[in-house]
This record gives C-alpha cells, sequence and structure tokens, in this order.
C-alpha cells in the first residue's frame, strides 16, 4: 500500500555528501512534471544544481535571509514552534547534499501564454517530487529562505520565474535523526459528508 511507503518519508537536515546520479535526479524531476496543472500549462521549473561553487552561493544566500529571520522577522510564537526541529540560520547542508532542486513558479508561459491556478499547480508538483524522491530512497527538505529573490538571481532565471522552494536531496547521512513528531490522526484531518 502506498501509505506503508510514504509514511516513512521525515524531513531531514543531515546528509550524506554520497553522490546521486544525475539520472536519478531526472527520473525525480519526470515524476513531478507529470502532475495535473491548471489548462495543462504546466507552470514549473526545476533546476538542479550539483556544482559546489553554486550550492556555496546558495547557502551564503539563505543563511543572510535566514540571519535576518531569526533575528527580526519571525515571531516568538514561531521561533517556539522550530525549537523541536533544532533548526537556525546555519544552513550547511545546503553545500554537502550533493543535490539542491531549486522549484520555480512560473507567473507566465515562456512565449509568454497565461498559466492558471499557480500555487495549486506547483504544489501538486512538489508533492510528487518529495514522494519520487522518497521511493528512489532519497531525503529531502523543504527549505524555504524568505524572501528568495536571491536564487532567481543567482541561477540566472527570467523575471517570470519565482522560487518557491529550496529542496535539498541525497541520501540521509550516517546516524541521521530526525525529530520525534507524529502525524494527525485520520479522524483530524478526514471529514465524511458533512461530518
Amino acid at each position: 500500500m502506498f501509505y506503508e511507503t510514504i509514511a516513512q518519508r521525515r524531513t531531514v537536515r543531515m546528509f550524506s555528501p554520497e553522490p546521486v546520479a544525475v539520472e536519478v535526479i531526472e527520473w525525480v524531476i519526470r515524476s513531478a512534471g507529470t502532475a495535473p496543472s491548471g489548462a495543462n500549462k504546466q507552470p514549473w521549473r526545476f533546476v538542479a544544481v550539483s556544482d559546489p561553487e553554486l550550492k556555496r552561493e546558495i547557502r551564503l544566500g539563505a543563511e543572510e535571509e535566514e540571519r535576518e529571520f531569526y533575528s527580526r522577522r519571525a515571531t516568538p510564537e514561531w521561533l517556539a514552534d522550530l525549537v523541536p526541529f533544532g533548526t537556525d540560520e546555519n544552513k550547511e547542508f545546503l553545500e554537502i547534499t550533493p543535490w539542491l532542486i531549486v522549484v520555480f513558479k512560473m507567473m507566465k508561459c515562456d512565449d509568454g501564454g497565461q498559466v492558471y491556478y499557480v500555487n495549486e499547480s506547483i504544489g501538486i508538483a512538489t508533492g510528487l517530487l518529495l514522494a519520487a524522491a522518497h521511493h528512489a530512497g532519497l531525503a529531502t527538505l523543504t527549505h524555504t529562505p524568505s524572501p528568495m529573490g536571491f536564487l532567481g538571481k543567482i541561477l540566472n532565471r527570467p523575471e517570470h520565474e519565482r522560487p518557491f522552494l529550496l529542496i535539498p536531496m541525497g541520501y540521509p547521512a550516517e546516524g541521521c535523526v530526525v525529530p520525534d513528531i507524529g502525524r494527525k490522526a485520520l479522524s483530524e484531518i478526514m471529514v465524511l459528508n458533512r461530518g
């Protein structure tokens, strides 16, 4: 059953530098590209980054935004909610993991045509990307340094592509630990008819 497989998926922040073949990444992205989208416009672009220099630039940009987040932008409640995850402004995993997948949402087609339901479409495609990576034995993290405009600049993306997510992807490090968190019960997430 799919549930038994996907229920084992966990977000990690401890990645192995062990290489992952580009062919594996290509299949993961192909899988994401099967997602439904508004009027089949497929308003997504997945930029796969393995170059160490680019990963370093991305890390520096992300850490700059994260310092602002942790020192000024986040509310005390938000910071308290992050405590169980042990996260802070240091993002060394962005250089350790073999791949960074930068997900861009397209605000128009490359030919200038209209796109529809962009956020819904890119959200579905990203969900499939995460599931496909897990199926391939890879670990992921949905990283959201905010604002993310630096990603478009570093990767030289056109103006109509807007950064949506930064996803480190690779094998978990040996001895990797993940927060001991639970998932809501079915009764908390599903309502049958009117309840």
